[in-house]
């Protein structure tokens, strides 16, 4: 492995659930720029993967049955700042994230970063697994925030991003 470099990514999950059904009017605004979200992430510095269902996003994905106005996003990122960057710092996403409150339920976790081997793609079933624990535990190398990062496992040290959106 060769100075500087990682054999480990960052992937993260965060879910909502919406306020109304998934089809109301009230989340339209939603609905309808994430076709452009997506893609200026799929075109940030640092961007992997993304999970994607049956049309260009993941809102088809149900990760847990009890719950259909759950919904899902998941990603990979080469580390911490390339996914701060893109949450914290453009325009698009953060404005669109600052109006959070009026499409979902105020949630303690919604969102959980971890460590994966470069390659992996995690499962839904995997990040459900994170924010649980992250919700369980707080912050640990095995599931963690913005706030209180860890470093990867082969050493690779994480700066934390402050959450400015808590």
């Amino acid at each position: 492995m060769s100075s500087g470099m990682t054999e480990y990514n960052l992937a993260q999950i965060n879910v909502g659930r919406f306020i109304h059904h998934r089809d109301d009017p009230a989340n339209a605004d939603f609905m309808n720029a994430l076709d452009d979200v997506n893609a200026i992430a799929e075109q940030s510095p640092g961007f992997v993967w993304r999970l994607v269902g049956d049309g260009n996003d993941a809102t088809d994905i149900v990760p847990d049955e009890s719950d259909p106005q759950l919904l899902v996003n998941m990603s990979v990122w080469s580390d911490v700042d390339a996914l701060g960057a893109f949450v914290y710092r453009q325009p698009d996403h953060l404005s669109f994230m600052r109006r959070r409150k009026e499409w979902f339920e105020k949630m303690d976790v919604f969102q959980a970063l971890w460590w994966v081997p470069v390659g992996h793609e995690p499962t839904v079933a995997e990040g459900m697994a994170k924010i649980a624990h992250l919700a369980e535990h707080g912050p640990t190398a095995e599931a963690f925030t913005f706030r209180q990062t860890f470093p990867a496992p082969d050493g690779k040290p994480a700066a934390p991003v402050l959450d400015e959106c808590a």
